[in-house]
């Protein structure tokens, strides 16, 4: 296409297509915004068929019209201000207690107490991401915080240059490291987290008091009742078999080719470009997956 308003009429129009195919076929489906990856641009749907032997998790919300993939859903920040300090930090045993799970049993308090941290490269650059205890890293959109993607995880060599301790007992006070914390992590107070010493965690720790504020930004996946982005409400996650992906890739190819054509005035102007696949194959396998008896 020649513009941005006539890419987005072609994608509206392919995105209609896949709709009535879907539907002729009598399909349980969901359109669900997605992560375009390395293909590029910036709109992108999955076409889903709910199927509870789905290769793909689907995030929705029953009361509006928001769905996302796992890669894409966004997990908002709690709701109201920060709890005050109520408890003085402490370097507190854990012997052979390295992961959330086990100092949470062991110090009798909830896994959502403790804060976890993940050590990763970014380049050269020893980073850690901070999550809370019961939380899983969504490493599509940490990859897209700037300046640390692409990353990868770092080695207990690494490790131990940067903190001077083994993994399992890893945290951000006294790190001499960039830190950025999820959203959830940025408000919690009071918090478990590693003493970078093997066998020792620490508890009540508090940003600002015992630890810089940190960096703060979505870092994990959402889980079944957090709320809805678009405030409508609490997600919920059920699977889906991937039948149909569309992308608007923008100008990401046609500058890289120089595929360009001649504008009203004379001028050269890159191609606007849509990227349109469909599981043929996948569309009738959903289809007996979905229906069969």
């Amino acid at each position: 296409d020649r513009d941005m308003p006539a890419a987005k009429a072609s994608y509206q129009v392919m995105a209609d297509a896949y709709r009535k195919i879907f539907d002729r076929f009598g399909l349980q489906y969901r359109a669900v915004a997605a992560d375009s990856g390395a293909i590029g641009g910036d709109l992108s749907e999955e076409f889903q068929v709910i199927a509870a032997t789905g290769e793909d998790a689907i995030v929705y919300c029953p009361q509006s019209d928001y769905a996302a993939n796992m890669e894409k859903a966004e997990a908002m920040a709690p709701q109201g201000p920060r709890p005050a300090a109520q408890k003085a930090m402490q370097v507190t045993p854990t012997p052979g207690k390295s992961t959330c799970e086990d100092v949470a049993d062991l110090l009798k308090q909830p896994l959502q107490r403790g804060v976890k941290a993940v050590a990763v490269m970014a380049g050269e650059a020893f980073v850690l991401l901070l999550l809370r205890g019961d939380h899983n890293l969504n490493e599509i959109k940490a990859g897209k915080v700037d300046g640390l993607g692409p990353f990868r995880f770092a080695t207990p060599a690494e490790i131990q240059q940067n903190l001077g301790c083994k993994p399992g007992y890893i945290g951000p006070v006294g790190a001499k490291c960039r830190v950025i914390a999820d959203r959830t992590v940025a408000a919690m107070a009071d918090f478990t987290c590693g003493a970078n010493e093997e066998g020792f965690h620490l508890t009540g720790v508090n940003f600002g008091r015992d630890l810089p504020e940190p960096e703060v930004a979505d870092l994990r996946n959402v889980v079944e009742g957090d709320p809805s982005p678009d405030g409508k409400g609490a997600l919920r996650i059920q699977r889906g078999i991937e039948v149909g992906h569309i992308f608007q890739l923008r100008t990401k190819y046609s500058e890289a080719l120089k595929a360009t054509y001649l504008d009203a005035k004379g001028g050269s102007q890159p191609m606007e470009m849509g990227c349109y696949g469909i599981g043929v194959t996948r569309v009738a396998a959903a289809a007996i997956e979905q229906g069969h008896d």
